[in-house]
């Protein structure tokens, strides 16, 4: 477990953190790689190996394994060039160079290994000693990777459907399964059994013989219950959950899982108060599952991290300390330094320019989840005059959405082959003017996402986007609204860690107000043209109203415990409180 820091970078759409790891891991940062497009990693690969001298060998698509090799082989590269990096800097920093002051300086005044390099330097080591010293406390970063768990399209050879391991996320475990890199796969998106099973296929997310983990499994979740629920599930296939990343519903980039009022403070109060009971029952039924396989069932740790929304130094250390959270994740600020994501020009120029009101939530994305979006970036503007030209959809040239069939077709609903379709039937209906421009509103709705997430770091790189397009699609977080100038990696940890600030704005309410401002909006706000649209009826509603006062309740507990913090939050809280009359919102 590396514990250079108390943040992680998570991943970032297709593309922006799809080789984040090669840029930060030498300075002891884990960040994440998304596993969704294998021919972006496969043009990403052919870069790296020539911009380093290493031999490419293309994976060629008429490979049925082709998919997995691509994410080994390309991981396989980023892990060694970032071991490369990693022995490089220890070996300058051994010598006293500028990399140990660096080194140094970026560390938290908290940090004991802060304290301990301090303290080695100044009793002048030779070179030997000094990198032998190191070698013993610095560690590089993980390199760990993402994958959506319902994207797990059926892939087919010959006209025939493929067993299950060819399906596109089970590719995907495979490639990190068999990659060089001892690091964690992190499942995002819910619960995919058939997958879960799967991971028991691979030895090193089991304990080997000195009861430790090569691999390592993080779930994404929303709340403590669907925690519980997914670590049973997997210790009964002797799959131990090393992290549980605990993600605002809404204060989030990407897609975006709300719950039923389920509010971030009491969430994080729940893992605080049950942490040692989800360990417990979890590892009662991992422990008889891996004896019964003949494996050590060694206590293995187990981790519980934050990740939405938090914006200051304060926040950070307050979620951090009051709830005991292992690390915190820093996700959409990042956007904004070169030197970690992979952002185009154009496109940082709109989120540094973002306001509160061009960062929303949109109905664009093909699985019909709540997808932030970003006004005015360049895959929209595509697709609204693709709709403006009468010829709405994608051409679909990645087709890794294609999880509908129609006229015994896998499509995805944002091609322009399937809203034809639909539209033709639509046309062909007998329903009236208005409720044929809602239903021809709802068709055009999802957008490309699968191509447009990925395009920037082509971009970025000077790499050719002939079958991509130069449209690129972005999803950040409602936090980028307070955000308004490049940074760097340097720059965001000196903000992280309290030396300075890179805000630009007193406008930011803390994390809480606006997570309830976000929940406010989605489920008792006005619904605008184009926006998804939530169908609760009027029993599930008033279950959600209740929900969020109890979580308003005790957000006015938690800002009397800690004025200097939250006080300023109180009046928002309290207005909040107000409009949550049931007389209000049932009318």
């Amino acid at each position: 477990m590396n514990n250079t820091h108390d943040f992680h970078i998570p991943v970032m759409g297709i593309g922006f953190t799809i080789d984040t790891p090669y840029k930060v891991s030498r300075w002891g940062i884990n960040s994440v790689i998304s596993l969704v497009d294998d021919m972006l990693v496969e043009k990403l690969r052919a870069f790296y190996c020539q911009e380093n001298n290493l031999e490419f060998k293309p994976i060629l698509r008429n490979d049925v394994n082709h998919r997995s090799e691509r994410f080994k082989a390309y991981l396989n590269v980023i892990y060694k060039l970032s071991v490369d990096r990693f022995e490089n800097l220890k070996q300058a920093m051994s010598q006293g160079k500028d990399e140990l002051r660096q080194y140094i300086g970026m560390l938290p005044e908290r940090s004991a290994l802060r304290a301990d390099l301090i303290a080695k330097a100044a009793t002048k080591p030779s070179v030997a000693e000094f990198r032998t010293f190191l070698d013993a406390k610095l560690q590089m970063g993980r390199i760990d990777t993402n994958i959506m768990t319902k994207l797990d399209k059926t892939n087919r050879k010959g006209g025939v459907d493929l067993p299950d391991e060819y399906n596109d996320a089970h590719a995907a475990l495979k490639g990190f399964a068999e990659c060089d890199a001892q690091a964690a796969i992190v499942l995002s998106a819910g619960m995919n059994p058939r997958l879960y099973a799967y991971l028991a296929n691979f030895a090193d997310f089991k304990p080997n013989a000195e009861g430790q983990l090569r691999k390592e499994v993080i779930l994404k979740v929303s709340d403590y219950r669907s925690a519980l629920i997914q670590g049973k599930f997997l210790a009964k296939k002797g799959i131990w959950v090393s992290e549980y990343r605990i993600e605002s519903g809404l204060n989030c980039g990407g897609h975006a899982f709300a719950t039923d009022g389920l509010l971030f403070g009491p969430i994080l109060q729940e893992f605080k108060d049950k942490r040692e009971a989800l360990y417990n029952e979890v590892f009662s039924i991992l422990e008889p599952a891996l004896l019964a396989e003949g494996l050590p069932a060694p206590k293995l740790a187990m981790r519980v991290t934050a990740q939405g929304g938090v914006g200051t130094h304060l926040e950070h250390n307050f979620i951090r300390e009051f709830y005991g959270m292992d690390a915190i994740g820093w996700g959409t600020p990042f956007l904004l330094a070169s030197d970690v994501c992979n952002v185009d020009e154009h496109t940082q120029q709109r989120l540094i320019d973002a306001k509160e009101e061009d960062l929303y939530l949109s109905a664009i994305s093909p699985l019909g989840v709540p997808f932030n979006s970003l006004r005015g970036n360049s895959k929209s503007l595509e697709w609204q005059a693709r709709i403006d030209n009468g010829t709405p959809g994608s051409l679909c040239p990645k087709r890794y959405v294609t999880l509908h069939t129609v006229q015994d077709k896998p499509m995805c609903v944002s091609s322009s082959e399937y809203q034809k379709i639909k539209i033709d039937e639509l046309e062909a209906s007998d329903l009236n003017d208005a409720e044929k421009q809602k239903a021809y509103q709802r068709i055009t709705d999802r957008d490309c996402i699968c191509v447009g997430l990925g395009t920037s770091a082509l971009i970025v790189n000077n790499l050719d986007t002939k079958q991509e397009g130069p449209g690129v699609s972005i999803c950040p977080g409602p936090n980028m609204a307070y955000y308004t100038q490049k940074t760097t990696l340097f720059g965001m940890m000196d903000h992280i860690y309290g030396r300075k600030s890179v805000l630009q704005t007193d406008r930011r309410p803390n994390l809480f107000v606006k997570e309830l401002s976000l929940y406010m909006d989605y489920f008792f706000g006005p619904v605008t043209p184009g926006r998804f649209d939530t169908n609760l009826d009027a029993k599930k509603l008033e279950k959600t109203r209740k929900c969020m006062l109890e979580g308003i309740a005790y957000y006015k507990t938690l800002f009397a415990q800690f004025p200097e913090q939250f006080g300023s939050g109180m009046p928002a809280i309290e207005a909040y409180e107000q409009k949550l009359n049931p007389s209000k919102v049932l009318a």
